[in-house]
């Protein structure tokens, strides 16, 4: 029951995050199981620091290849905003 209600707050967590954002995520937690697993019986920590920085770079980096048509705008006063991109910008 208490991983059910910590993978449900996760993926509600990851609801309102950019692709990019959510890439890392999904990268970096997959990247530490895959890291731990493979490592050897000595190593498991280091094993998942490694799967996990390499899984976040990678998951970021496919995450901001699907947002082609996203582009980030501020205002006179500094407020962020998310709008299309031009026609022919990307």
């Amino acid at each position: 029951m208490r991983t059910t209600i910590i993978a449900g707050t996760m993926l509600l967590a990851l609801a309102g995050c950019t692709q990019t954002q959510q890439g890392a995520v999904i990268g970096g937690v997959g990247g530490a199981a895959v890291g731990s697993a493979v490592a050897g019986s000595g190593s498991r920590t280091e094993g998942a620091l490694v799967g996990a920085a390499v899984g976040t770079v990678a998951g970021a980096l496919i995450g901001r290849a699907s947002e082609r048509d996203t582009c980030y705008y501020r205002d006179n006063y500094g407020r962020r905003y998310v709008a299309r991109c031009p026609r022919g910008y990307y």
